[in-house]
């Protein structure tokens, strides 16, 4: 522990954390408390027990779409249950040290479900800024603008407008002292007092008298509700490790230790759930900005979820003077936010775009589960399209077949060679060039079944000397498989 960083860090992660979790839980149709329930647990608990020492956790855009569909089909009190069921699971993953199994997903599969779920944040939540209220999907969301333009309520579009300005204001200053105060402070507390000054009549949050424990309600199928649970846990393990391993670039301290976090946030979402609370991720935002102000350790997250806790049980008052609109123009920004020109750069260059594209159509226009497996079936099919990369020449000269492979030589190439090889008459000579960079067992095997078929019909076939202790098999009789073989023949 070091106070004198941890503290003042503590202090603007806090700052940041609260309306963003206020705004997270009124877009997740979750109760206002859900939201804060949920920061002060990721804070205490999951920072108690984190692996990853300078994240922080919480509520995250990231899940916003996922529970408030959740919310619409089962009720708040079975996808609390949802919430806590999803934290045992994370348990057992994290227990079974799979952690590092979750980041094989193609990066353009994770950028564009997070840009997917962004959008349709942000065309929901433009609908309560225009003083309306959001509908059952992006698709119908976009379609309905129009029409919710001309019932637009003055008053709150000028709230949402104003904070959506601030935000993105705030977020070009320059000046050090002003950038230590967070924007989304500074937005919430601008548009609430220029409310309250202006005796706006808008909607506002609307806080409990008395905190009591949600009951939890067991579902009435369980097979959805076994979807459900497995969908948030899994989203939740990939977002926080990924949160983690995006965090170790910002510091130079101790590395993450992704299972024990993994753990972490399963015991965090296990008591979220229990105690009426929304599911929680790692979270950049909180996490960039505890880096940023210094913080140095683990504790600086565990005080930022104890000034939650203060600020709920005595300050419960001054939330209910925050104007929906001014929460909802918070989260088109976040929303918004969410489709990172910089990823979207970084896939164009390496050739994966389409997959982004396609991941964000399938979340908006269909839904979460169907964007990521359609994103993840395109990158598997261009996966298997690279490990194919085999270029193989033929030509005959002088009586002989000259074949020369190039590329990469793969199980996934195999059906191109056998076909290619096929092609030359039985009982031809043949020389084959293996000019490859990679060959596997099954291609080895392809190649050397074809080269004894090929033989028994009275052709001799002759592989470049420069690449036939890698063709030939061991001494005893084991091929050599997975070897690299030079790129270039003699």
């Amino acid at each position: 522990m070091n106070l004198r960083r941890d503290l003042p860090a503590s202090l603007v992660v806090f700052l940041v954390a609260v309306p963003l979790s206020l705004g997270i839980a009124f877009a997740s149709g979750a109760p206002i408390i859900a939201g804060l329930i949920g920061a002060v647990v990721g804070g205490i608990v999951t920072g108690l027990l984190a692996g990853s020492p300078l994240q922080v956790s919480g509520p995250a855009a990231g899940l916003t779409v996922v529970v408030a569909g959740l919310v619409q089909q089962f009720g708040w009190e079975t996808m609390c249950l949802i919430t806590a069921c999803a934290g045992v699971v994370q348990l057992l993953l994290g227990w079974f040290k799979v952690a590092r199994g979750a980041l094989i997903i193609a990066p353009s599969v994770v950028h564009g479900m997070l840009a997917g779920i962004g959008i349709s944040i942000a065309l929901a939540q433009i609908h309560v800024v225009l003083g309306g209220s959001p509908q059952s999907s992006p698709v119908v969301n976009l379609l309905g603008i129009p029409k919710q333009l001309g019932l637009v309520n003055t008053q709150a579009a000028i709230l949402g407008f104003l904070t959506i300005a601030i935000l993105i204001v705030w977020k070009k200053l320059k000046a050090p002292a002003l950038k230590a105060i967070p924007g989304p402070l500074v937005a919430v507390v601008i548009g609430t007092v220029v409310s309250i000054v202006m005796k706006m009549d808008v909607k506002r949050v609307d806080m409990p008298e008395t905190f009591e424990l949600t009951k939890l309600a067991p579902p009435a199928h369980w097979g959805p509700f076994i979807t459900a649970v497995l969908t948030v846990a899994i989203i939740a393990s990939i977002e926080s490790l990924l949160c983690a391993v995006a965090t170790d670039k910002l510091h130079s301290g101790v590395r993450s230790n992704l299972d024990k976090e993994l753990r972490a946030q399963g015991a965090g979402n296990l008591v979220s759930g229990l105690l009426g609370g929304l599911p929680i991720t790692g979270v950049i935002v909180r996490s960039s900005a505890n880096i940023i102000a210094g913080g140095a350790s683990r504790w600086s997250a565990i005080f930022h979820g104890v000034w939650i806790l203060l600020f709920a049980l005595f300050l419960g008052g001054l939330i209910e003077s925050i104007p929906l609109a001014v929460l909802a123009g918070l989260l088109v920004h976040v929303g918004i936010n969410l489709v990172n020109l910089h990823h979207i750069k970084e896939l164009t260059k390496h050739n994966e775009i389409l997959i982004y594209w396609v991941t964000v159509l399938g979340v908006t226009c269909v839904n979460l589960l169907a964007g990521v497996g359609i994103g993840l079936g395109l990158s598997v099919f261009f996966l298997l399209r690279r490990l194919s990369n085999t270029d193989v020449q033929m030509e005959q000269r002088e009586g002989k077949w000259h074949v020369k492979i190039g590329g990469t030589l793969t199980f996934a190439s195999v059906p191109r060679l056998n076909g290619e090889l096929s092609s030359i008459p039985p009982g031809h000579n043949v020389d084959i060039d293996l000019a490859v960079d990679f060959i596997d067992h099954a291609a080895f095997e392809a190649l050397h079944g074809w080269r004894e078929n090929h033989e028994k019909t009275g052709g001799h076939v002759d592989i470049d000397e420069t690449h036939e202790e890698w063709y030939k098999p061991a001494k005893d009789g084991t091929p050599r498989r997975g070897k690299s073989l030079p790129t270039t023949a003699k």
